[in-house]
């Protein structure tokens, strides 16, 4: 496999395992970029754009990111906090007044960010269709009664992130959560990332699709709990109602789909585009750009929910809706702070080395929170700093 585009000095045991993901674990096509300091040392890419086809992977190819979108989402909302403009501790029908039915007028809007809100699941599933559509979206959620007292306990909101967050940014700014983003993040930093994806990038997206893990002795192979494997398995278990709140799946490559902003699923980035955000939020990017102060950057990275999760059925850490390092998905170090895609994609930032990194892929596998590619990546890039 040919691998192109540079590292810095230092950097080369990246390179080294971005070509044995190909050779060994089964990749199709992806990008990897880390930034140090706010300069890019590793802008990697090979392999195809396309899961399912043969052109190359080119500089700039972008990708779904699926949940790796909810850091992006939980960033727009902390920015909010950080210019005055949305309390934390306000409940969150101080801004969304509907959405203190049935049960939930005491959830602020930390409870929603940090997966605290009891509302991972909706009685009746949304199309895709629908959930397209903010206004049904936001209104699906207001109606539902939580499955547990908000601010008692955390559960993976894994689809209904989409519309908790996108509704609080445009009750805040008057603005949909996909163009409040574009103008007041990822344009300032000139970072590759669209939630809506615009027609204009249509050509520079390649298509996704499921692919297996080799079973060869250089693969990382796990297996997940019984306990794991039951949830999954029951219909009725809150972890396969989270991921059904849209049901049936949407189909990734739809034109349609991309064209959606939901925040907790359908985000579209280059791998640069999702380093050099992270990097915009510990830092100077090249010099110049900074969304985060470090008073916000710690705050994000500041633990909010810890253990057993309601949903993942894993024990998981939450920040402000950033994932948190832990067994269930590690980071590049006990201080990072990030989000993982289903299966695939990863984003983070890491204040105390500087580091941050992206990793897109057009082949997702079965792993929810810790993909064995992008977790080589993250070993290779801890011994390059080491």
């Amino acid at each position: 496999m040919d691998v192109n585009g540079t590292v810095a000095e230092g950097f080369e045991p990246v390179r080294e395992a971005f070509a044995a993901n190909f050779a060994l674990l089964g990749e199709r096509g992806a990008a990897v970029a880390v930034y140090r300091d706010g300069h890019r040392v590793v802008d990697l890419w090979a392999g195809t754009r396309d899961v399912d086809g043969d052109t190359p992977w080119e500089s700039g190819t972008a990708q779904i990111v699926r949940s790796a979108t909810k850091g992006v989402a939980a960033a727009a909302l902390l920015l909010l906090h950080q210019r005055g403009e949305l309390d934390l501790d306000a409940p969150v029908g101080t801004y969304w007044p509907e959405y203190k039915a049935a049960g939930k007028e005491h959830t602020r809007v930390r409870h929603l960010l940090a997966h605290r809100a009891g509302v991972p699941v909706l009685d009746r599933p949304l199309t895709p269709a629908e959930a397209a559509d903010p206004d049904m979206g936001a209104a699906a959620v207001a109606a539902q009664a939580p499955a547990w007292e908000p601010g008692t306990d955390h559960g993976y909101h894994a689809q209904t992130y989409s519309w908790l967050t996108g509704e609080l940014v445009r009750r805040v700014t008057g603005r949909p959560i996909g163009e409040w983003i574009a103008e007041e993040m990822a344009r300032p930093v000139g970072a590759d990332l669209w939630l809506g994806l615009p027609e204009s990038e249509h050509a520079r997206v390649g298509r996704v699709g499921p692919v297996e893990g080799p079973q060869s002795a250089g693969a990382l192979k796990t297996r997940p709990k019984r306990a794991v494997t039951e949830a999954y398995a029951d219909p009725e278990s809150l972890t396969r109602r989270a991921f059904a709140a849209i049901t049936p799946l949407p189909d990734e490559n739809a034109p349609s789909y991309r064209a959606a902003a939901l925040a907790a699923s359908n985000g579209i980035a280059t791998a640069d585009g999702l380093a050099r955000f992270y990097a915009s939020l510990i830092g100077e990017v090249d010099g110049g750009t900074r969304l985060f102060t470090p008073e916000t950057t710690e705050l994000a990275r500041t633990e909010q929910s810890a253990g057993a999760d309601r949903v993942l059925v894993v024990g998981t850490r939450f920040g402000l809706g950033h994932m948190l390092h832990g067994s269930a998905s590690p980071l590049l170090s006990p201080t990072s702070f990030g989000h993982p895609g289903r299966g695939g994609a990863l984003g983070l930032a890491d204040p105390e080395t500087g580091v941050s990194f992206g990793y897109v892929t057009n082949g997702f596998r079965r792993s929810v929170t810790a993909d064995p590619r992008a977790q080589a990546l993250l070993r290779a890039l801890r011994s390059a700093l080491a």
